[in-house]
């Protein structure tokens, strides 16, 4: 029973490194350079690449400074993988390196181990030629030339400083232009509103019954027409002398709207021998004689005249009429 349990081990412990020198064998890494030939102080990629199945996994090494003796590592790029075209199964990641050496002469850039499951592989060793700068000796050797003295012109200093002078002017220009706009512009002049001087209603009623006389329209037989103008002027008159309508209103509303106006009875007798002699004329064909349409002019104007507002002095101010 010992014995097979002992055999059991074995067996798998035989598998288990077959499987993982199976594995290691479809693992290859390579090591080469971009120029294997540089001079002092030039610099070259080293690039470490491994050939691998899609999951497995490889730990490169870790240069830092140097490669070996005097190889210095300038920088470590980041892995780069590709995919084989033909299975996709497989991939190639390369980890590249930029080195340089400053000593002339013969490199041997050694193996370097990479970490996989199935253990360790190491890449081939490589052979780095440090060449010098070749000196041609029989040319003459010559100091080494002076710095070149070179003149530094005011035209010069103007196309390195420009803006310094540019922009100032440019601000100087435009306050310059802003206080002539200010000074030149037009001035506002204070308009002066003239108030026409108003005309007491009398004035126009009397002006208006002149005009009227002067036209003889009784005379040429237009008795209507006199009456309708000779009753319109009465009523403009009152309108604006008491503030109450007139228009389109019969002879008795105007009388009711004349009830609260302090008018005396000889006054209200001659409206009212104006107004209804005209609604007669109007409205009733009367036909008045001669001198009653000379006198119904007369005793328009001296209604006008009897009512009329009474001028106040000047110097009191406000309305010069009450």
């Amino acid at each position: 029973m010992n014995n097979r349990f002992l055999n059991f081990i074995l067996a798998l412990l035989l598998l288990t490194c077959l499987s993982y020198k199976a594995s290691a064998q479809n693992i290859q890494a390579e090591a080469k350079l971009q120029q294997y030939t540089i001079r002092i102080g030039d610099q070259t990629k080293l690039f470490l690449s491994v050939h691998q199945p899609a999951k497995e996994h490889v730990n490169f090494p870790k240069l830092t400074d140097t490669v070996t003796g005097k190889i210095q590592v300038v920088s470590a790029n980041k892995p780069d993988t590709t995919y084989d075209q033909n299975d996709h199964s497989s991939l190639t990641v390369t980890q590249s390196y930029t080195i340089t050496c400053f000593d002339a002469g013969t490199y041997t850039i050694p193996s370097f181990s990479i970490r996989t499951a199935g253990g360790v592989i190491k890449t081939n060793e490589l052979t780095l030629q440090v060449e010098t700068v070749k000196v041609d000796t029989t040319k003459a050797i010559y100091d080494i030339k002076q710095p070149i003295t070179v003149s530094y012109t005011f035209v010069d200093w103007l196309k390195d400083n420009w803006y310094w002078i540019v922009f100032p002017l440019l601000v100087v220009g435009l306050i310059i232009g802003l206080i002539w706009y200010l000074r030149s512009r037009p001035k506002a002049e204070p308009v002066v509103q003239i108030s026409k001087p108003v005309v007491p209603p009398h004035v126009t009623a009397l002006n208006q019954l002149n005009q009227l006389k002067d036209k003889k329209l009784w005379q040429q037989e237009e008795v209507k027409q006199y009456y309708i103008e000779l009753s319109d002027i009465i009523r403009e008159y009152l309108e604006k002398r008491y503030a109450i309508k007139t228009h389109e209103k019969t002879t008795d509303e105007i009388f009711d709207s004349l009830k609260r106006i302090i008018i005396t009875d000889t006054n209200r007798s001659k409206l009212k021998h104006i107004l209804v002699l005209a609604d007669l004329v109007k409205f009733a064909k009367e036909k008045p004689l001669p001198a009653e349409n000379e006198q119904s002019i007369e005793i328009a104007v001296d209604f006008v005249v009897a009512t009329k507002q009474q001028e106040r002095p000047a110097t009191e101010g406000g309305n010069q009429y009450v």
